[in-house]
Protein backbone atom coordinates (compact mmCIF):
# COMPACT_ATOMS: atom_id res chain seq x y z
CA UNK A 1 0.00 0.00 0.00
CA UNK A 2 1.40 3.36 -1.04
CA UNK A 3 1.16 6.50 0.73
CA UNK A 4 1.49 9.95 -0.20
CA UNK A 5 1.07 13.40 1.79
CA UNK A 6 0.83 16.66 -0.13
CA UNK A 7 0.52 19.86 2.06
CA UNK A 8 -1.36 22.93 0.71
CA UNK A 9 -3.20 26.05 2.37
CA UNK A 10 -6.06 26.13 3.98
CA UNK A 11 -9.27 27.59 2.32
CA UNK A 12 -12.34 25.77 4.68
CA UNK A 13 -11.18 23.89 7.53
CA UNK A 14 -12.17 20.29 8.94
CA UNK A 15 -11.28 16.68 8.24
CA UNK A 16 -12.88 14.57 5.75
CA UNK A 17 -12.18 11.38 3.85
CA UNK A 18 -13.12 9.49 1.11
CA UNK A 19 -12.55 8.23 -2.69
CA UNK A 20 -11.05 10.18 -4.83
CA UNK A 21 -13.02 11.84 -8.38
CA UNK A 22 -10.62 13.46 -10.71
CA UNK A 23 -10.60 15.91 -13.55
CA UNK A 24 -8.23 17.85 -15.51
CA UNK A 25 -11.62 20.38 -16.85
CA UNK A 26 -12.70 22.88 -14.58
CA UNK A 27 -16.15 23.32 -13.40
CA UNK A 28 -18.41 25.57 -14.30
CA UNK A 29 -21.18 26.29 -11.64
CA UNK A 30 -24.01 27.76 -12.99
CA UNK A 31 -25.26 25.59 -15.87
CA UNK A 32 -22.47 22.73 -15.02
CA UNK A 33 -23.99 20.91 -12.21
CA UNK A 34 -27.02 19.52 -11.25
CA UNK A 35 -27.06 19.93 -7.47
CA UNK A 36 -29.72 17.59 -7.01
CA UNK A 37 -27.71 14.73 -7.83
CA UNK A 38 -24.20 15.85 -7.42
CA UNK A 39 -23.81 14.96 -11.55
CA UNK A 40 -21.80 17.33 -13.87
CA UNK A 41 -23.84 18.00 -16.49
CA UNK A 42 -22.04 20.32 -18.92
CA UNK A 43 -21.46 18.84 -22.18
CA UNK A 44 -18.13 17.32 -22.95
CA UNK A 45 -17.26 17.62 -19.58
CA UNK A 46 -14.96 14.82 -18.96
CA UNK A 47 -17.07 14.00 -16.02
CA UNK A 48 -20.02 14.44 -17.55
CA UNK A 49 -22.99 12.24 -15.77
CA UNK A 50 -20.64 11.68 -13.18
CA UNK A 51 -21.62 12.17 -9.36
CA UNK A 52 -19.41 13.86 -7.11
CA UNK A 53 -21.38 13.33 -4.43
CA UNK A 54 -19.80 11.54 -0.86
CA UNK A 55 -16.51 12.07 -3.11
CA UNK A 56 -12.83 14.26 -2.68
CA UNK A 57 -13.07 16.01 -5.75
CA UNK A 58 -9.43 16.95 -7.44
CA UNK A 59 -9.55 19.54 -9.73
CA UNK A 60 -7.86 22.28 -11.19
CA UNK A 61 -10.35 24.86 -10.64
CA UNK A 62 -13.30 26.63 -11.40
CA UNK A 63 -14.60 28.30 -14.65
CA UNK A 64 -17.94 30.58 -15.81
CA UNK A 65 -19.96 33.11 -13.74
CA UNK A 66 -20.53 33.56 -9.97
CA UNK A 67 -22.89 30.71 -10.24
CA UNK A 68 -20.45 28.37 -8.28
CA UNK A 69 -21.24 29.80 -4.72
CA UNK A 70 -25.29 29.27 -5.50
CA UNK A 71 -24.99 25.78 -7.13
CA UNK A 72 -22.92 24.30 -4.76
CA UNK A 73 -24.87 25.62 -1.69
CA UNK A 74 -27.28 23.91 -3.69
CA UNK A 75 -26.02 20.70 -3.53
CA UNK A 76 -24.95 21.15 0.13
CA UNK A 77 -28.29 21.43 1.24
CA UNK A 78 -29.39 19.05 -1.02
CA UNK A 79 -26.74 16.28 0.63
CA UNK A 80 -25.18 15.66 -2.74
CA UNK A 81 -22.17 18.31 -2.49
CA UNK A 82 -18.47 16.59 -2.03
CA UNK A 83 -17.28 15.14 1.08
CA UNK A 84 -14.20 17.89 0.39
CA UNK A 85 -12.29 19.83 -2.30
CA UNK A 86 -9.24 20.20 -3.67
CA UNK A 87 -8.61 22.41 -6.23
CA UNK A 88 -4.87 24.22 -7.80
CA UNK A 89 -6.23 27.80 -9.28
CA UNK A 90 -8.01 29.91 -6.11
CA UNK A 91 -10.32 32.58 -7.81
CA UNK A 92 -13.13 34.34 -5.38
CA UNK A 93 -15.73 31.80 -7.22
CA UNK A 94 -14.30 28.47 -5.92
CA UNK A 95 -12.90 30.07 -2.87
CA UNK A 96 -16.74 31.38 -2.28
CA UNK A 97 -18.15 28.29 -3.32
CA UNK A 98 -15.87 25.88 -0.43
CA UNK A 99 -17.41 28.08 2.14
CA UNK A 100 -20.79 27.98 1.23
CA UNK A 101 -20.28 24.15 1.15
CA UNK A 102 -18.63 23.41 4.15
CA UNK A 103 -16.51 20.93 3.39
CA UNK A 104 -12.78 20.67 3.68
CA UNK A 105 -11.02 22.63 1.29
CA UNK A 106 -7.27 22.96 0.24
CA UNK A 107 -5.13 24.94 -2.69
CA UNK A 108 -1.77 25.79 -3.24
CA UNK A 109 0.10 22.57 -2.60
CA UNK A 110 4.04 21.63 -2.55
CA UNK A 111 2.81 19.07 -5.33
CA UNK A 112 0.28 19.00 -7.97
CA UNK A 113 -2.82 16.77 -6.58
CA UNK A 114 -3.64 16.16 -10.15
CA UNK A 115 -0.15 14.08 -11.04
CA UNK A 116 -0.48 12.65 -8.15
CA UNK A 117 -3.88 11.66 -7.11
CA UNK A 118 -6.78 9.37 -9.40
CA UNK A 119 -9.61 8.06 -9.63
CA UNK A 120 -10.25 5.41 -6.95
CA UNK A 121 -7.22 6.33 -4.74
CA UNK A 122 -8.72 7.04 -0.69
CA UNK A 123 -7.77 10.51 0.33
CA UNK A 124 -7.71 11.59 3.55
CA UNK A 125 -7.81 15.50 4.07
CA UNK A 126 -6.97 17.35 7.53
CA UNK A 127 -7.56 21.02 6.18
CA UNK A 128 -7.11 22.28 10.05
CA UNK A 129 -3.19 20.96 9.20
CA UNK A 130 -2.99 21.59 5.54
CA UNK A 131 -2.48 17.74 5.14
CA UNK A 132 -3.99 15.24 2.27
CA UNK A 133 -2.87 11.71 2.51
CA UNK A 134 -3.30 9.68 -0.63
CA UNK A 135 -3.35 6.59 -0.18
CA UNK A 136 -2.80 4.73 -3.84
CA UNK A 137 -6.01 2.56 -5.40
CA UNK A 138 -4.71 -1.21 -5.83
CA UNK A 139 -2.82 -2.29 -9.27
Amino acid sequence: MTRILLHGRKVVGGVSEGEALVTRDTISGWGGIDPRTGKVVETHHELCGVSFKDKILVFPGAKGSSGWSQYFHLARLAGTAPKAILYNRTTTKVALGAVMMRVPALTDFDRDPLSIIENGDWVRVDADQGIVEVTKKDS
